[in-house]
């Protein structure tokens, strides 16, 4: 299956720079694998995650969002990470509201030195993912 077919799975990890990100990095570089169904971006800090573009992202297919930032208590940009997890527990009342599982979001927070596991969050996330399956507002399902 591929993304052509469109039946792969699309899942969008929203990343903060200084840690998140920086995992991710790690875990390529240390070769450890995490599913091929994750769509790395990188956010400056997971507290300017936008609800309009995870809902956006939602609503164009993704099938899943991971948002990803520093260990609480240890943010670059002080609350981000908390304003980030309000962000995350409002869009799951929205999505929820239009009736989309709240699994389909989830935060998670690491150190940059959490490469393995950044590798485990986002196949955790992905399994979550695959037993929800796609997400019925992509086009042409």
């Amino acid at each position: 299956m591929n993304d052509r077919e469109g039946t792969a799975l699309q899942i969008v990890a929203y990343c903060c720079h200084y840690c998140a990100y920086a995992a991710a990095d790690l875990a390529g570089v240390l070769r450890l694998s995490y599913p091929a169904e994750m769509r790395i971006v990188e956010i400056p800090c997971s507290g300017r995650l936008d609800p309009l573009e995870v809902l956006h992202a939602l609503e164009l297919g993704a099938d899943g969002v991971m948002v990803a930032g520093c260990l609480e208590g240890d943010c670059h940009f002080q609350e981000g990470n908390l304003n980030a997890r309000r962000r995350v527990n409002h869009i799951k009342d929205i999505i929820t509201s239009i009736g989309l599982e709240p699994e389909r979001i989830e935060m998670f927070n690491m150190s940059s030195a959490m490469g393995k596991q950044f590798a485990e969050a986002a196949t955790e996330m992905t399994e979550q993912i695959k037993e929800l399956g796609q997400n019925p507002l992509r086009r042409g399902v």
